[in-house]
């Protein structure tokens, strides 16, 4: 112990440490500790591309920078899970494009060179990256290269910019290696002369034809039809590839819903009645719906019928009054009442124009501009003075077009009740704004209205109540899905089955539920859970039935699903020998149908080709080309049964021109192309993901 002191004071902390890990390695097989860290780095692992592992901490990095590029040229976060989802996808993109397309890509021989990459900015034909960026337009809506190489040299100094123009440039230069893996793809997809002909041929060779079903799609048990353990394994051997899977539980689960009881309900009921007559009352609306009102003071006006999806009887008040407040209304567990605030006649439309001013002059400036504007110089000045550069409708700099009360720009509310052709004042989140509405539909009567609306909160003690049976029945279930199946039987809660994988956030109608998901796919199976709350409405209680790895799936869990598949081929080729042997000895279809108890029926245009009908049978289809014309064929083995048919005649049109195949070719190869990258991806990437997010 005394060398070990003196080695801490003269090597400090980190000598200790390796220390406690050599003495580690005493206690612990070597192994197991690097398992165990292996096994911790994994999980914290977005991912693997082309053999690299993409670290959460890494991803995270691609996710913020995405994020302020998009703050930095929209000027919005990315606030909803929508475009969190968005985001969080193009990072996931990028990353395959820098570890598995691209070296793919340059693996083939392709390159983008360096003058191709400028070219792709300030070139004769700009890459869509490119032209898609508004801050490369100028004033007249012209793409301009004088504008991208002013933006390029500032993004050399300034860091916002430096951050735009790396991603445009890597989209670009992305998008130009697939353009060009593309192009080189399409041109070693050839169908020369002689295929061409052929596809014409088949597609204007038609035939019309009789034939006899003799139906087949039950498939019942037949004791003649046998299905080897053999054969099984065989088609399993064969098919491996048919049943890879991703990780995935059987999970059974219980949910405990937070609904408000009769109790809540009626105190709810007196706490709204008590507030009732302030809200008929008060002279400040707003301040009493801010403080009391789940729905908030709202400056729209609204027309017959537009509250409807508030309230029915909401909506039949205001339309019947133009004055007023409502009476007290219950709607499941939510109470509404309405004022009538006033009535006018308001227009459903108005085009918008706006000069946009920041900053400490804002207020100033704006009142300047007032005072000076007007309908001959407002665009002029809109482009000398206005923050937004982005914003030209129908080519005039400032106007903002046609804005309705659903299409609105936060704050701009007023807007319709604005006279036209005289410019205002509006201040906004986003600075001082000279506005003005220039155009406008035909008024109609509509009514400014409060709406007093509170929904009835579970209180605590029926939260605990409700909270209590979850627990009892975690506790009973002791951690064991046995036990928890035996509970709910017993006492008559019902339990869900579900098969779940990583992804999963949605259990029936319950959303943003993942945390259920993450403990199932932390536990092992036979394992249940203690109670999980779930988005402050749920309580869930779960059990693991079984696991299924990813990979490819074991033969015995597919087994059954292989032996259907080979009894339904066998039973169809075994109907098809039967049908031969009824009618053998016949010679026409009349005769056919008399023995099989059914009729004839008939099919013209058949033809083997690309627009032959998707409802005939390929078989079917297969046969009647080869056959020969007047004679009794069959029997084919079909999905739907046995057939035995005759070919009438055929037909050799000319509607199926050159141009035909051409474009079916070119539908094929678009079709191709678009399956590159998830065919590329397909043994490359590991996407985790769903672990996280």
């Amino acid at each position: 112990m005394a060398a070990l002191e003196t080695i801490r004071t003269k090597f400090g902390i980190g000598a200790s440490l390796i220390i406690a890990f050599g003495l580690l390695l005493f206690l612990v097989n070597p192994s197991d500790i690097i398992q165990t860290i292996q096994s911790t780095s994994s999980k914290n692992d977005v991912g693997k591309i082309n053999g690299k592992s993409v670290s959460y901490l890494q991803f995270d990095s691609e996710v913020r920078q995405l994020e302020e590029v998009r703050k930095i040229m929209s000027g919005t976060n990315a606030s909803s899970e929508e475009e969190q989802t968005q985001i969080r996808e193009m990072a996931w993109q990028n990353l395959v494009d820098r570890y598995l397309v691209t070296p793919t890509m340059e693996k083939a021989g392709i390159r983008v060179g360096q003058q191709e990459q400028i070219d792709m900015f300030v070139g004769s034909t700009p890459s869509a990256v490119a032209s898609g960026f508004a801050g490369f337009y100028d004033e007249q809506g012209n793409y301009s290269s004088a504008r991208v190489s002013e933006f390029m040299e500032m993004a050399e100094s300034n860091e916002n910019y430096r951050l735009v123009r790396d991603y445009l440039q890597n989209a670009a230069r992305s998008n130009r290696f697939s353009e060009k893996y593309i192009g080189l793809y399409n041109a070693g997809s050839y169908v020369n002369a002689l295929e061409r002909k052929k596809a014409i041929e088949e597609n204007n060779s038609t035939a019309s034809v009789d034939f006899v079903l003799a139906p087949g799609t039950f498939f019942p048990e037949d004791s003649t039809v046998v299905v080897s353990s053999a054969e099984i394994k065989k088609y399993y051997e064969a098919h491996k590839d048919g049943f890879r899977q991703k990780a995935n539980r059987d999970i059974r689960y219980a949910v405990f819903e937070l609904n408000p009881s009769q109790e809540d309900i009626a105190a709810a009921s007196s706490k709204f009645t008590e507030l009732y007559d302030t809200f008929a009352s008060t002279d400040n609306v707003r301040a009493f719906l801010q403080k009391n009102s789940d729905r908030k003071w709202d400056d729209a006006w609204y027309k017959d019928g537009e509250l409807r999806s508030v309230n029915a009887d909401v909506d039949k008040f205001v339309s019947e009054n133009n004055s007023g407040v409502s009476p007290i209304y219950q709607s499941g567990i939510n109470f509404y009442a309405a004022r009538i605030m006033g009535s006018a006649n308001i227009p459903d439309s108005v085009y918008v124009r706006h000069i946009m001013l920041v900053g400490e002059n804002a207020a100033h400036m704006a009142d300047s501009l007032l005072g000076v504007v007007n309908k001959g110089n407002f665009s002029a000045l809109a482009n000398l003075y206005s923050a937004d550069k982005g914003n030209a409708q129908d080519g005039e700099m400032g106007n903002l077009g046609w804005m309705t009360r659903n299409i609105m720009i936060k704050g701009f509310e007023p807007v319709l009740e604005a006279q036209v052709g005289k410019p205002f004042l509006l201040h906004t989140q986003y600075g001082t704004h000279v506005v003005e509405v220039t155009k406008a539909t035909k008024p109609i009567a509509k009514k400014k209205v409060a709406i007093f609306e509170k929904e009835t909160l579970v209180s605590k003690e029926t939260d605990r109540a409700i909270s209590e049976q979850a627990r009892l029945l975690a506790v009973r279930s002791q951690g064991k899905a046995a036990n928890f199946k035996t509970v709910c039987d017993t006492t008559g809660i019902y339990a869900r089955s579900m098969n779940i994988n990583e992804g999963t956030d949605t259990y029936g109608s319950i959303s943003r539920a993942k945390e259920v998901t993450r403990w199932a796919f932390n536990n092992k199976p036979g394992k249940a859970s203690d109670v999980i709350p779930v988005d402050n409405k749920y309580y869930f209680v779960v059990a693991v039935e079984k696991e299924h790895k990813e990979g490819v799936a074991p033969l015995n869990e597919v087994s059954e699903a292989i032996r259907s598949q080979l009894y339904r081929e066998k039973y169809i080729a075994k109907h098809a020998e039967d049908v031969a042997a009824q009618v053998a000895g016949l010679s026409t279809l009349e005769e056919v149908a008399q023995k099989l108890g059914t009729t004839v029926s008939s099919l013209t245009d058949v033809t083997f080709s690309t627009s032959s009908a998707p409802s005939t049978e390929p078989a079917f289809v297969g046969a009647v080309s080869a056959a020969k014309e007047g004679v009794l064929s069959g029997p084919v083995a079909g999905i739907m049964g046995a057939y035995m048919f005759q070919v009438k005649g055929r037909e050799m049109g000319s509607y199926y021109t050159e141009d035909d195949a051409k474009a079916a070719q070119a539908r094929l190869n678009n079709y191709h192309s678009q399956m590159i990258l998830p065919l590329m991806m397909d043994k490359t990437v590991k996407d985790n993901r769903a672990r996280f997010y």
